[in-house]
Order: structure tokens, then C-alpha cells, then sequence
């Protein structure tokens, strides 16, 4: 198939949307497809890769969001390129400007368009004059306009089928979750490399180390999982907690961890280039996450195909992934925070715990993400031929049809 994928966020950009996509493309032409990509110009890259297939169109950076970008114009040059390339189906990424662009090219083709929702927008309102201007209401509203007419929805989990349901979207809904690329979180760094890069932050080679990594935003709780750190100390003096990402929160928490005296446990790497992100989780002993804002927890999928355990804030999707102590446990109260932390610190990996994990790998791969996606372009190509054979024939009718007089 010939496949579009239009998105406002796409590298260099650091995102679990980038992240996502960039597994969808990889794997799209792993299993032989043609894939474009569809997005904004960034300072960072070049306009355009067409090696590599990617298109990048003019932009702005987002409102209170300067990290991300918006499309500002391209939309006749977006319709000449998907004509050019003889586009299959369009699948777009981002609700915004270039998600219009895809819509426009899709009925401009006449081919399938799809959505994946990726953001729940109710979590990030305060991003725009402090969340006084849109509220909750206003993000529904909008979806369902978005989403009208879409021939099929991607929701990544549980907890984005439900808000869409609640949002009264119609359109065909597929949960689907973001796959991992295995062949990457698989490669086994040395032991030499392992502990140069623990090295690196004065780590000993059996420091307990934790790792917290994702964009450093309010949301994302990291405050709690620094709050619980004395507690943590008290069972093990000699464990690191070592936060990876960047974000407009970096300075609070950094603020935060000087007041409470916590500057000889508690490091932050900063934004790392994503091809070294797995060489984190290998350096680590346990992945702790305290965000409550996931709309899929795809760093706890990237930890558990790094062979490490998880302890993370419970939500709907933990539910359906943690249903083994060898994969990780979910916490509520910051008590059993800290107690899944020293459970794991207290009993490193086995065969078994390894063994189990495996186990739950195939149903994240990337692989299975990306054939599962591939279905569902077909079965959206299958239900829009009917439906244009039905116009067809009706107006098949209308024409031929005599009036008795």
C-alpha cells in the first residue's frame, strides 16, 4: 500500500506521539509498504528528506507550547504530493493543521482517511491561558467536528476508547496500541558499555538506580516520585534516582529536589537523542512513572522490553498490562510507591521473571501493531467501496429513471 501519515509532531521532536509514528513507519516498510510523512518544518531538520520519504510544511510553534509546531499553509502542495505518490490511505496523526491537510487529500483521492487520537487534550488545558479559555466541553466539541465522517479511529487504549465513546463519536473505533520495536530495546549493550554510561553519573556498578524518563511537564507527576525519594532512603541509603527528559517543569523540579536536600540521590540527564534511550533502561534496576495523564503508557512497554520491572500510578491501561509481579506493580498511595520500588531493588531479575516478560512482548511488538493497522486500512478501503457502489447505484436509478405522466 501506498500510506500517508499526517502529523503536526514528528522527529527531531521528542514525543511518545514522534515515538509512535516513527514505529508505525518503520514498521509499515519493514513489512513492505510505501509510507510519507506528512509534517511540520522544525529548525532542527532539513525541509525536506525524500529519501527518506518525509515532506515538511511550513510552520509555527504552538501556542504555549513552543515545542511543537503547527502547520500554517501546503494544503494544494499536500493534495499534488499524495496524487504523485497515488496515495492508498490517509491516516493522520494530529487534530490540527495537518490533520485538515489529510482530510482535504483524502476526499480530494477519494481513498480512506483514519485518526489516531493520541492526546487526552482535557490533561494539557492548562497549556493555554492557565486552562481559562478552553475548557473540557470545548475539547469534545471539537473532536466530534474532527472526527465526523472519519472512516475509522485508532484509540492506543481502553481509557481513550471510553473518552471518545463519552465525546459521542460515531465512527468506527479500533483500540489498538502503539507497538515496540523490538530489534532496538533488544540489543544488548556490554557490560563495559553498561558501566560506562553508569560511570558517567558516578553510579557504582550495584548502585540502585531508578529511572524515571518522559517529557519533564506538570502532568507528568514527577514532583511525587522525587516527594517519595526520603522514604525510598530509608530502606536503601544508596539508591539513584535519575530522571531523563527535558520540559517546562525541569526548573521546578529541580528547585524542589535542592530544597529537599536531595541533590546527592536525585540527577537529571536532560532530553537524550532517542536511538540512546534504550541504553537508559538497560543501565537501570527499576522504571518508576507517577503520571496520571497517559493515554497509553508507551515508555512502560519500552522498560518491559528492556527485561526491567515497572512501578508506575495505576490507571486503566496498567490494569491491562500488569497482570504479572514479573512485569511490575501499580501504585495509588505513595506507600506502595515505595514498596514496589524496594520489592524490586530486593529481588533482581530471575530466568522466570525474564521468561514471563517475553511471554508479553509479542502482543506489543511492532510487528503486531503495524499488521493490526494494516487490517484496519483494509477493512476501512472494503467499507468505503461499498458505500461508493451504493451512491453509485442510486444515482444509477435517479438518472434512468422516468417520471409517469
Amino acid at each position: 500500500m501506498n500510506i500517508g501519515l499526517f502529523t503536526d509532531t514528528y522527529f527531531p521532536q521528542v514525543s511518545g506521539v514522534a515515538t509512535s509514528i516513527k514505529t508505525l513507519r518503520d514498521e509499515l516498510t519493514a513489512q513492505g509498504h510505501n509510507v510519507y510523512i506528512f509534517t511540520t518544518t522544525d529548525p532542527k531538520a532539513k525541509e525536506d528528506d525524500v529519501e527518506a520519504g518525509i515532506y515538511r510544511f511550513p510552520s509555527i510553534p504552538f501556542v504555549s507550547f513552543t515545542e511543537r509546531r503547527i502547520a500554517v499553509r501546503g494544503a494544494f502542495r499536500a493534495v499534488h504530493l499524495a496524487k504523485k505518490f497515488q496515495l492508498d490511505v490517509v491516516h493522520n496523526q494530529t487534530e490540527f493543521a495537518l490533520g485538515m491537510m489529510g482530510k482535504i487529500v483524502a476526499h480530494e483521492l477519494k481513498i480512506p482517511c483514519l485518526h489516531t487520537y493520541h492526546t487526552m487534550y482535557q490533561d494539557y488545558l492548562h497549556y493555554i491561558a492557565n486552562g481559562h479559555i478552553v475548557k473540557p466541553k470545548n475539547v469534545a466539541t471539537y473532536a466530534r467536528l474532527y472526527m465526523k465522517n472519519m472512516d475509522g479511529i485508532v484509540a492506543p487504549s481502553e481509557r481513550v476508547l471510553d473518552t471518545l465513546r463519552s465525546y459521542g463519536i460515531s465512527a468506527p473505533i479500533r483500540i489498538i496500541p502503539t507497538g515496540i520495536n523490538l530489534r532496538v530495546y533488544q540489543q544488548w549493550d556490554s557490560p563495559a558499555e553498561l558501566a560506562a554510561l553508569r560511570e558517567k553519573y558516578g553510579y557504582e556498578p550495584d548502585t540502585p538506580v531508578l529511572l524515571s524518563l518522559s517529557r519533564l511537564a506538570y502532568e507528568k507527576n514527577i514532583h511525587a516520585l522525587i516527594e517519595a525519594m526520603p522514604d525510598i532512603l530509608a530502606q536503601d541509603p544508596r539508591t539513584q534516582l535519575l530522571i531523563v527528559g527535558d520540559g517546562p517543569a525541569r526548573t521546578t523540579l529541580e528547585r524542589q529536589v535542592r530544597q529537599m536536600k536531595l541533590t546527592d540521590h536525585v540527577q537529571f540527564a536532560g532530553e537524550i537523542k532517542n536511538a540512546d534511550v534504550h541504553h537508559y533502561y538497560q543501565m537501570a534496576d527499576v522504571f518508576v512513572s507517577a503520571s496520571d495523564s497517559e493515554s497509553q503508557g508507551l515508555t512502560y512497554d519500552e522498560a518491559l522490553a528492556s527485561d526491567l520491572p515497572i512501578v508506575v500510578m495505576r490507571s486503566v491501561y496498567t490494569d491491562e498490562l500488569i497482570d504479572d509481579p514479573a512485569i511490575g506493580v501499580s501504585f495509588q498511595k505513595r506507600a506502595d510507591l515505595v514498596k514496589g520500588v524496594h520489592y524490586y531493588l530486593n529481588h533482581p531479575a530471575s530466568q522466570e521473571s525474564h521468561a514471563r516478560r517475553q511471554e508479553k512482548l509479542h502482543a506489543i511488538s511492532a510487528e503486531v501493531f503495524a499488521k493490526r493497522v494494516v487490517a484496519f486500512y483494509n477493512d476501512c478501503q472494503e467499507q468505503l467501496a461499498a458505500e461508493e457502489a451504493v451512491k453509485a447505484h442510486h444515482h444509477s436509478r435517479r438518472l434512468f429513471h422516468r417520471s409517469r405522466s
